[in-house]
């Protein structure tokens, strides 16, 4: 443990599993407290809590829908009154609705958009002005490497994580005069709750068609969230989209 976040406070949507699950962990072992909001997995919030709590860090979590942007401001505004304004935003919850084009609804293409763009763009929004009256913040958002290469069956996950991608470089630009960096991550494929419904030979086949020869983990992701979170280490990344991917694509 090295403190890199020593007494600041991170929320995290979607941190109560994978790579949110992750990213809470090590930034609590690093000295944050930590905020984090999760939908119908209460039992893996309160164990994340328990090993935020392990660190002796504070840790604040909800259940709720982050598309619904009430609620998710009310639980941000509930976040900073319980553990104080947040130094650094990780937009992370997601969802993937999969079909081919002739499938695809107006419902679960705005479900997609809603969950990854809008609720990114207002959560960023809530804790804005907090960190430019400081002059310091980090927003963190998770995209993917499928905004790069797309993906047949998945066209509203990879357009969500195109935009995504974006909205962190425009969001850069207005932040940075103000202190605030805002950057992304693209993380190729990761063991995980999500990815684990794609069948039990699926981190061995796509594995085996990765440069690297495996696919990855989420504290391997997590590493690059702490990377952009902490100073020095993320000091100097401006509009960046990190790719810890194995080489699923190279840019």
């Amino acid at each position: 443990m090295t403190n890199q976040l020593k007494g600041q406070v991170a929320i995290i949507t979607g941190g109560s599993r994978g790579i949110g699950r992750a990213i809470a962990l090590l930034f609590a072992r690093e000295g944050a407290d930590i905020a984090l909001c999760h939908l119908h997995d209460a039992e893996g919030a309160a164990e994340v809590a328990r090993g935020v709590e392990a660190e002796g860090r504070r840790c604040f979590h909800a259940a709720l829908d982050v598309a619904e942007l009430p609620v998710l401001r009310a639980f941000i505004a509930s976040a900073e009154a319980a553990l104080g304004p947040c130094d650094v935003l990780v937009n992370n919850a997601g969802l993937n609705l999969r079909g081919p084009i002739e499938s695809i609804t107006e419902e679960m293409f705005d479900r997609v958009m809603g969950v990854h763009v809008r609720a990114s763009f207002f959560a960023a929004q809530a804790v804005w002005p907090g960190m430019a009256a400081r002059g310091r913040g980090r927003i963190i958002t998770t995209a993917s490497q499928l905004a790069f290469k797309g993906a047949a069956g998945i066209v509203p996950y990879c357009t969500a994580k195109a935009a995504l991608v974006g909205m962190t470089r425009a969001l850069a630009r207005e932040g940075a005069p103000k202190g605030i960096l805002v950057n992304a991550i693209a993380p190729g494929p990761v063991v995980s709750e999500l990815t684990a419904q794609l069948g039990p030979d699926w981190a061995e086949r796509t594995g085996a068609g990765l440069p690297i020869g495996r696919v990855g983990q989420p504290e391997e992701i997590a590493a690059a969230a702490l990377l952009l979170a902490s100073s020095p280490g993320g000091d100097f990344f401006v509009g960046a989209t990190l790719s810890p991917n194995g080489g699923d694509v190279m840019h």
